[in-house]
């Protein structure tokens, strides 16, 4: 995964020998938090927007949940790019066209916001068609800005009433969880493994605990904070667990966080958002620091179909 440095690709990884082989997330740019908007409204418009992912990111996972569950198909597209991140970063291709001019790359759309542009090329991208630039490219707004579009319907994701509560949980959940996995995983030394991986599954343990004879994470609510934390669980077994050697135990020996992923999984649309042939050819085969060979396991599944009390 490259980046660009004033308008320039670089194929550069993370810089680990600078942090003691620590793996450090580097921020959105691009941003729109519910404060800037005017009652905290939002307005899509008649396809104004579009938006690029990775079916594999988990990041990018969570925007394509929310617009399922916020019913706005009809309202804003997609486009996926290719499951590989090799030397260029994310590519189009012919089965992952971009639809709105043909780039060859994600980091064109990058550059038609910002010529100069330096910093990650990542997804999820909220592209606004009328101004001809990326509007958004942190995860958690565009769920949000989903959320709040005048034009969704379908469960309030992150409502007034519980967002002290959630956002005290993501706090909690994502440097533990959702980056914890990716802390674990490209670790280049044993001391920063382990400072990433044994948080990683006392946290999971919390949630373990948490989720006893509730289905939900707050309230027993369905929130943003159970679609943040079922992007990172989908993948925990068929990735995480091998490739990012988080293997101290499986989702599916934890009974009740098995069936949390099961019951997200359910909810009307959201299996679709699952592509788990993109997640495995994206993990196995576009780290050749980890997986050299590019050999993708065959195991490790979770069965989502099991049945789940509603």
């Amino acid at each position: 995964m490259g980046l660009l440095i004033d308008g320039q690709w670089h194929d550069e990884w993370y810089d680990t020998k600078s942090t003691g082989g620590r793996f450090v997330r580097t921020e959105a740019q691009f941003r729109i938090p519910l404060s800037d908007l005017p009652n905290e409204r939002f307005q899509l418009g008649d396809k104004r927007y579009h938006l690029f992912v990775s079916y594999a990111c988990p990041w990018a996972h969570r925007t394509l949940i929310a617009r399922k569950l916020k019913g706005l198909d009809r309202f804003i597209d997609y486009t996926s790019v290719s499951p590989l991140m090799l030397k260029e970063g994310w590519e189009f291709d012919a089965t992952h066209p971009d639809p709105l001019f043909g780039s060859r790359y994600l980091r064109d759309l990058y550059l038609r916001t910002d010529p100069k542009y330096t910093g990650r090329v990542t997804v999820p991208v909220l592209f606004d068609r009328d101004k001809g630039r990326i509007s958004c490219n942190e995860s958690e707004e565009i769920l949000r800005l989903f959320d709040v579009a005048e034009e969704g319907s379908g469960p309030e994701l992150y409502p007034k009433a519980l967002r002290q509560e959630i956002n005290e949980l993501n706090a909690y959940v994502y440097p533990n969880i959702n980056n914890g996995v990716y802390r674990a995983g490209f670790a280049t030394t044993q001391e920063a493994y382990e400072e990433a991986v044994e948080p990683l599954f006392r946290a999971l343990d919390v949630l373990e605990g948490r989720l006893e004879g509730k289905r939900y994470l707050v309230r027993d609510t369905l929130t943003e904070a159970d679609i943040r934390l079922f992007t990172t669980l989908v993948r925990f077994d068929p990735v995480y667990v091998t490739h990012f050697k988080c293997n101290l135990r499986r989702i599916a020996d934890c009974p009740n966080l098995y069936a949390h992923t099961r019951r997200i999984y359910q909810l009307p649309g959201v299996a679709e958002t699952v592509r788990m042939d993109h997640i495995r050819n994206h993990y196995y085969r576009s780290h050749p620091t980890i997986n050299p060979y590019g050999i993708v396991p065959v195991g490790m599944d979770l069965d989502l179909s099991l049945p789940v009390e509603s």
